[in-house]
């Protein structure tokens, strides 16, 4: 028999439920404690870590919400204790350490009035959600995620900010750092340096503005608008109560302008003049710039819960993100290497993206877990170099620096493979930099100071070393082989694919050949800016009509192709590249294609191709040293050998001179002559 249940034990219904909901959330805070103390020790290993560091910061969603009901139903539910609990949990995992006053002098001081969380953009109206420096549900996260504050990146860090509080910031210091300083060690000094210089990036563009200038966001078509409205949001999410209701309303007004500005380039404007712009890359992801602008766009978004800007990176921006990169198996950037790692600044958007709002954008493809293999193979094998591929205008020497180091650990963070994630936590434990004195170290951590932010980010413990030495990166038609792992291997680089970015180079049919340093490389290494493009300063075919150097075009349609057959062992393979999509127009060359054999520590290269009249074809190879003449078909250049095999009438010039195709700093070239219609070259080392 059922018996009827009182009205008044229904109307308990409710509460009762929210007293279990609230006794599991202490119950399981005792068990996630332990875990997360246990994880942290590294008694369960990184991926245990990861999980509960994760549950934790569930958990502590829940316990905010749990405290609410708690308040509500304190009286009749909760025991003092479990309540005192429950708020002490709360409170020191907010607040890990009491703020204590700034040193530093300041007009900014925490603004009793300020709203707990930020207002919606442009004034309207939404749920507040208090300051925190914990993940917010379709927020800016914390990067307490992922700190470990035991570590010694944390503490090059924290020395690094620190030395900012106190009067001496260093070169590229930034806002961000502070507000994440903040959020890793709540002391109020953080965040006042962080709002103050906010304040002044915000009062001067309005003073430009005043004057009728464009402000400096928008310099160099808005290329620094990414880091400089990420500043802007982490400050205003981070440090909210040290901020006034005035300086909201003003910093908000300037972001959301500079963020419209950015999609809406032909009708910008800043104040009441007009301001368009060419909208540079607003609609190529492949684009460095394009990932300022979505760095921009997404913060702003996750800082403000903005409507308007969420649905324009779900809806339009995102979705054509994913769809460029899932084109692009393999991994790297149709830039090259140089320009190519501003990716690392993509794949930090990527777990921005999941871990604020759980959409995981970096798995709907492989394009940046096959990236951790590409900047592997890309690297040389003495571990200190890379393929110069395309512009390389921060050091026209690609020598590795923080970027790619950066670049690699964004990428692993972003990775759900375990083995990329070993397999980048091996390149990060043996590559090689130069400090700032020059001299080359182990590339365990970041040089420059303005880097040290990115070391924070797990470098992993378990490595496992590569196996495959042949790796084509199909997307971007970058091929890197070798004949071992040891340092004393060749390796070799070869160029066959898209060719569509303003900072690639005519370099289709290219090739970099290395064994303990260049034997055969660009020589646009040697020049001062890094950026000389032309067929000239690369190892292929150079055609010539009536004087004139023919031309490799961008296109988005032309696209020239490799296929690549294993060797019988190592890296040993054959590769047979069409390079006729590359030329702008069939007047000069109707056909060239490439064959390259790889084995046995030579690399042969046969041309075949066919020309219009009055076209005349050299193989050339770009050498760091003097070459020296062996005979009119064989020369040395340092430890390389270059051999003429076909055809019988071709000749190795004697002058070796580079000529004036490259402005400075050019080294030397081998011209091959009398081909016209293939050539048949070898090169080995000596």
């Amino acid at each position: 028999m059922q018996h009827p249940i009182p009205a008044s034990s229904r109307a308990l219904g409710p509460l009762v439920r929210r007293k279990r909901l609230i006794a599991a959330s202490l119950v399981g805070s005792a068990f996630l404690i332990t875990v997360t103390a246990s994880s942290a020790a590294g008694l369960f290993g990184d991926r245990w870590e990861k999980r509960s560091q994760e549950a934790w910061q569930q958990y502590l969603t829940a316990t905010g919400r749990a405290q609410s009901l708690a308040r509500a139903y304190s009286e009749t539910l909760l025991p003092v204790r479990l309540m005192n609990l429950l708020r002490s949990r709360a409170r020191t995992a907010a607040a890990p350490a009491k703020p204590t006053p700034a040193p530093i002098a300041s007009t900014t001081t925490p603004a009793a009035s300020a709203p707990a969380g930020p207002v919606m953009s442009g004034g309207g109206s939404g749920p507040q959600m208090a300051n925190s420096s914990l993940p917010r549900l379709i927020q800016l996260p914390s990067v307490r995620r992922y700190v470990n504050t035991s570590s010694a990146a944390y503490t090059r860090f924290k020395n690094w900010v620190d030395a900012a509080v106190n009067g001496s910031p260093g070169y590229a210091f930034a806002a961000s750092e502070a507000a994440m300083m903040y959020q890793l060690s709540p002391e109020s000094k953080y965040c006042t340096l962080a709002v103050n210089m906010v304040e002044r990036q915000v009062a001067d563009a309005e003073a430009a503005i005043a004057a009728g200038s464009n402000p400096e966001i928008a310099g160099d078509s808005y290329l620094e608008v990414g880091p400089m409205i990420s500043d802007l949001s982490m400050t205003l999410v981070t440090c909210s109560a040290f901020i006034t209701g005035a300086q909201r309303t003003r910093w908000s007004a300037y972001a959301e302008q500079s963020v419209w500005n950015i999609w809406n380039y032909g009708s910008a404007r800043w104040g009441n003049r007009s301001a368009p712009w060419t909208g540079w890359s607003v609609d190529n992801p492949g684009n460095n710039y394009h990932y300022s602008f979505l760095e921009a766009t997404m913060y702003w978004a996750l800082a403000t819960n903005n409507a308007t800007w969420m649905s324009e990176l779900r809806n339009r921006r995102l979705p054509a993100l994913q769809a460029y990169f899932a084109r692009l198996p393999g991994g790297g950037s149709s830039e090259g290497t140089g320009y190519g790692t501003a990716q690392m600044r993509l794949f930090s958007l990527y777990h921005l993206w999941r871990d604020a709002t759980g959409s995981d954008l970096a798995n709907t493809n492989t394009h940046a877990t096959d990236s951790i293999y590409y900047w592997i193979n890309a690297t040389v094998p003495t571990m200190d170099r890379f393929a110069p591929i395309g512009d390389q205008s921060r050091n026209s020497v690609p020598e590795l620096y923080d970027y790619h180091r950066r670049l690699v650990l964004e990428a692993r963070q972003t990775a759900n493979s375990e083995a990329a994630q070993r397999a980048s936590t091996w390149w990060l434990s043996n590559i090689m930099m130069k400090n700032s004195s020059g001299v080359l170290l182990p590339g365990t951590q970041m040089n420059s100071g303005f880097n040290f932010r990115y070391d924070l980010l797990p470098s992993g413990t378990t490595a496992t070393p590569p196996s495959s030495l042949v790796y084509h990166a199909t997307g971007v038609g970058h091929l890197f082989a070798r004949t071992g792992w040891d340092t004393n291997a060749m390796w070799v680089a070869i160029v066959a694919g898209p060719y569509n970015e303003s900072h690639a180079h005519q370099d289709q049919g290219s090739f970099t050949l290395f064994s303990r340093d260049w034997l055969a490389v660009t020589a646009n290494i040697w020049s001062h800016s890094g950026i000389n493009q032309g067929t000239d300063v690369h190892n292929l075919v150079r055609f010539v009509r009536n004087g004139t150097v023919a031309r490799q075009c961008e296109s988005t349609t032309k696209i020239s192709t490799m296929t690549v057959t294993p060797g019988a062992s190592g890296g040993d393979f054959t590769a047979n590249a069409n390079l006729t999509p590359a030329f702008c127009d069939n007047t000069a060359v109707t056909s060239w294609g490439r064959q390259f054999t790889f084995a046995g520590r030579k690399l042969t290269v046969r041309d075949t191709f066919a020309m219009t009249a009055g076209t005349t074809a050299t193989f050339q190879v770009n050498t760091p040293v003097l070459p020296t003449l062996v005979n009119s078909r064989e020369a040395t250049a340092g430890r390389l050998r270059v051999r003429v095999l076909e055809p019988a009438n071709a000749t190795i010039n004697s002058n070796f001179s580079t000529g004036k195709y490259v402005e400075d700093g050019a080294r030397y070239r081998i011209d091959v002559t009398g081909g016209t219609t293939g050539y048949l070259v070898e090169l080995s080392e000596i």
